[in-house]
């Protein structure tokens, strides 16, 4: 049986992804995980894949864009709070910032997060503005 978890969004970050964003574990159980992402007012990510793990994420706040391609098909979606999106397993992934206040995530990560090397760096739609 698992134990009943309870936690508060950090104030800092837990870690700064690959792609460049700022991360807050929210809670991991043994089939996925939850976590808090933020990109920065005129920030654009290091486009991405995921090894393992696919997701969905859900805008709370801010205004940008997300590239997503896989298999010969890609598109860019207008995001900003109350729109959710797949990354399903396999899919080249990398979002901006647009506007003043921060962009904001919520992620779903199916199974739970394996760790270092999980994200891979690869080609993106747009110039990265992070390391």
């Amino acid at each position: 049986m698992t134990d009943f978890t309870t936690s508060r969004l950090s104030s800092e970050p837990d870690l700064v992804a690959t792609d460049g964003s700022d991360v807050r574990i929210l809670q991991t159980l043994a089939g996925g995980a939850l976590a808090h992402f933020t990109l920065a007012p005129g920030q654009t990510s290091t486009a991405v894949v995921h090894r393992t793990v696919e997701e969905i994420w859900f805008f709370v706040s801010g205004r940008g864009e997300m590239w997503r391609k896989q298999e010969g098909r890609e598109e860019v979606v207008t995001v900003e709070a109350g729109v959710c999106v797949t990354l399903p397993l396999g899919t080249h992934f990398q979002f901006r910032s647009l506007g003043h206040e921060s962009l904001v995530a919520l992620a779903a990560t199916m199974p739970p997060w394996p760790g270092e090397g999980e994200a891979v760096i690869v080609p993106g739609r747009w110039v990265p503005s992070l390391p």
